[in-house]
């Protein structure tokens, strides 16, 4: 293993230790931020209503995604489904204005 290659290693690793990046990280993983946003609205939602709302997801990243969700406090499994923690629903409202930032770039792409 050349210098380099150690000093980005080590760049991960520290990156990784910064909460930022550990949410960026998460928020990245296929499939996360979709399930988010279909239950963004507050209502429960079953696996299976789930997985239809994020366009027939594999069952297993479903799955593994939500696992992770749980994990991280983001998501949890109530009664009637799957729904959005506190942190979840302030995870939430704070991505709404890159939603809104989003609709204006993707209208306007010419000036992109």
């Amino acid at each position: 293993m050349n210098d380099a290659e150690t000093s980005q290693e080590q760049e991960a690793a520290a990156a990784s230790r910064r909460p930022v990046m550990r949410l960026l990280e998460q928020l990245g993983r296929k499939g996360t931020l979709r399930i988010l946003w279909e239950l963004r609205d507050g209502l429960p939602q079953s696996f299976r209503a789930l997985r239809t709302s994020t366009g027939d997801m594999s069952p297993s990243v479903l799955n593994d995604r939500l696992k992770e969700l749980r994990a991280g406090g983001i998501v949890a499994l109530a009664d009637a489904g799957y729904v959005l923690t506190e942190s979840g629903s302030e995870l939430v409202k704070r991505l709404k204005p890159l939603n809104q930032w989003a609709d204006r770039w993707f209208e306007a792409p010419e000036q992109n």
